[in-house]
């Protein structure tokens, strides 16, 4: 079963120095029909204004995944970790049993564009932890590169969660056909450009949930660059 989710159809929060889109209800974007798929739980895509951001809060008990589109977000913890993400890399931090962090866009003139990714852990009560790594374009050119998983494999960060998040660039003529567990959920959302899904033609922000469905195609990208999520059910 396939079900697409229009960039358009997502909450919307405007707070003058960020524009958010949420494809799951969050903070005052309440959906029902939207809480949630398997256990990833937010997307949040998000342009934060030169010198704005979050200031110090607190998470805990989730798995949370940052992706930069543009720009660059400098992260704070009262873990000691003191870093600056920028497009290619993905931080993962585990709230576990309570961490403390800012994010900011310490840049003079040029917006940040991320995703803040949420997913929830198979266990809670974890301890606090904190990974980043980058990935070359060219492992991602034309395929689905895995960037996040429950095993560090292949070098992506590690996530205490039943999800694998890949990351892949499609352009013109590059496709790619791989096979998938049905017993599992598969989410694709695409974060910018335009690619066809199953046959189903998307548009940056829009999002394609599969259910019971045994391959993934993607081809006729357009400048596209697209999320896939492996989940438990």
């Amino acid at each position: 079963m396939l079900t697409l989710r229009r960039s358009e159809e997502r909450g919307y929060a405007d707070h003058g120095w960020l524009q958010s889109f949420h494809s799951f209800s969050f903070a005052e974007y309440h959906d029902p029909a939207h809480m949630g798929f398997g256990p990833l739980r937010v997307i949040n895509d998000d342009m934060i204004a030169p010198g704005r951001g979050f200031g110090m809060h607190g998470h805990r008990d989730m798995e949370i995944v940052t992706y930069v589109l543009q720009g660059a977000i400098w992260h704070k913890d009262n873990q000691g970790n003191d870093a600056r993400i920028v497009p290619g890399e993905v931080q993962r931090m585990s709230a576990g049993t309570g961490i403390l962090h800012s994010e900011f866009n310490q840049a003079l003139y040029d917006t940040t564009h991320m995703l803040q990714i949420w997913i929830q852990p198979a266990q809670r009560g974890l301890r606090p932890g904190y990974e980043q790594k980058g990935f070359a374009e060219a492992d991602k050119r034309g395929s689905l590169r895995v960037v996040a998983s429950p095993d560090g494999r292949e070098g992506s960060v590690t996530i205490h969660a039943d999800a694998t998040l890949y990351a892949g660039l499609f352009d013109g003529d590059e496709a790619l056909e791989v096979p998938l567990d049905a017993a599992r959920k598969t989410y694709v959302h695409l974060a910018r450009g335009e690619l066809s899904v199953n046959g189903q033609a998307l548009k940056a922000g829009d999002a394609l949930k599969l259910e019971g469905e045994s391959r993934l195609s993607l081809s006729q990208g357009k400048q596209a660059e697209v999320l896939v999520f492996d989940l438990g059910a």
